[in-house]
């Protein structure tokens, strides 16, 4: 069984889940068994809220039982057996991808297998047989690669929590001299509207709260920090748009695929007089994840070994 898994800064995303990267560790069972790992003789509640920015995600343990958790989370999703064997697909940023994929394996294929954890009180047996590396945004063509069809060139801009990932494909190949990783990912949004609604309205929200407003869905809020949300919304990406031109890629004359957790905020906030070439938004932001697990698939079919 493969399973992609998305390590994201601000949620961890697989093929039918996305939860927030948070973590919090108690020595005796909380009062709920809901998102709780248990391993180590310890008890972990995954997705709540989220964790401090971590330069590298291998400073801790952290990002493995969140790995751990979205495992368990996928096998009772597919409805297969506690006791299995998985490969599992991930992505790393293409700019440190060469750097960074060796030791990120090895941090997610522990010598100790099979690995013996419960989630939400059910006990798994789990031997991860391989984990196969993958460059994110790239792995969205995966799943979508009509979006290139018949374009020289495109810009893949995969707008993260922490990160935006900038990469350019000339005739569907990543050209590894144009990556670029800007930290202007969603959670700068976030805190920035959250500081400007806090000064405007003195009203402290939740980033739920704000994720709402963002993504226009309904939610119960003061008229006045809805609209401090928007506009934060329009002048964040606005920011993007600059960042990105900065960065060396002319949005007026190169067709750019959105892709990410922050990519239906983009989507919404932009304007005709923004004046870009196309803009191709996938607003799914479990999309990675899932192009991992496709292209595992493919290169197993194929008998291509990582």
């Amino acid at each position: 069984m493969n399973i992609g898994i998305d390590h994201g800064y601000y949620a961890i995303k697989t093929r039918h889940f996305s939860f927030p990267a948070g973590i919090s560790e108690y020595s005796h069972e909380p009062y709920t068994l809901q998102n709780t790992l248990e391993y180590g003789g310890k008890f972990f509640v995954c997705g709540t809220g989220r964790q401090p920015i971590l330069r590298n995600k291998m400073e801790n343990d952290n990002y493995y039982l969140l790995t751990l958790a979205a495992i368990a989370k996928e096998i009772k999703q597919r409805g297969e057996k506690a006791e299995c064997s998985v490969n599992l697909a991930a992505g790393l940023p293409l700019a440190g991808f060469g750097r960074e994929k060796k030791p990120f394996r090895e941090y997610l294929l522990r010598s100790s297998q099979p690995v013996c954890f419960k989630f939400e009180g059910i006990p798994y047996k789990v031997t991860i047989e391989d984990v196969k590396l993958f460059p994110q945004g790239y792995s969205a063509i995966a799943i979508h690669p009509e979006l290139i069809q018949n374009e020289p060139s495109v810009l893949l801009m995969d707008i993260g929590g922490w990160t935006v990932d900038l990469m350019r494909l000339d005739n569907a190949v990543p050209n590894a001299d144009t990556c670029r990783s800007l930290e202007w990912g969603m959670i700068r949004c976030l805190d920035e509207a959250r500081e400007q609604v806090l000064r405007d309205t003195g009203l402290s929200l939740t980033d739920a709260q704000i994720e709402r407003v963002l993504s226009g869905q309904p939610c119960s809020m003061d008229e006045e920090a809805r609209g401090v949300i928007e506009r934060q919304g329009r002048q964040y990406t606005e920011h993007l748009l600059s960042a990105a031109m900065e960065a060396g890629f002319d949005l007026k004359a190169l067709p750019v695929v959105i892709l990410g957790g922050g990519a239906g905020v983009a989507a919404r906030n932009l304007r005709e007089s923004d004046r870009l070439c196309r803009v191709i938004p996938l607003t799914d932001s479990r999309i990675n994840a899932a192009g991992f697990e496709r292209l595992a698939q493919q290169m197993a079919a194929l008998g291509i070994t990582q």
